[in-house]
């Protein structure tokens, strides 16, 4: 499955601002933050990193569509890339 350099960059940038996130999160922890506010950082960081699984799978799906029988010899059929969306919802 091919990703265009541009969803990738993308998704590395927003990775790094999840990667703050979590950071963010580990200092809370130590500085004994309230536990309301900690989950609620929890919630963003895994929605942040849900999107950035949705985003690559579609970035994936449009190149499966454009090239089926290339993406189906590498292992990406339509009905797999479904079943990765699956695994994310």
């Amino acid at each position: 499955m091919q990703i265009k350099p541009e969803v990738k960059n993308e998704l590395s940038k927003r990775l790094n601002r999840i990667e703050g996130q979590i950071r963010g999160i580990e200092k809370m922890l130590s500085e004994d933050r309230e536990c309301r506010d900690v989950v609620t950082q929890i919630a963003a960081a895994t929605k942040a990193l849900e999107t950035v699984g949705f985003r690559m799978l579609a970035a994936g799906l449009t190149d499966c569509l454009a090239h089926p029988k290339k993406s189906a010899a590498a292992g990406y059929s339509v009905t797999e890339v479904e079943k990765l969306f699956l695994k994310l919802s």
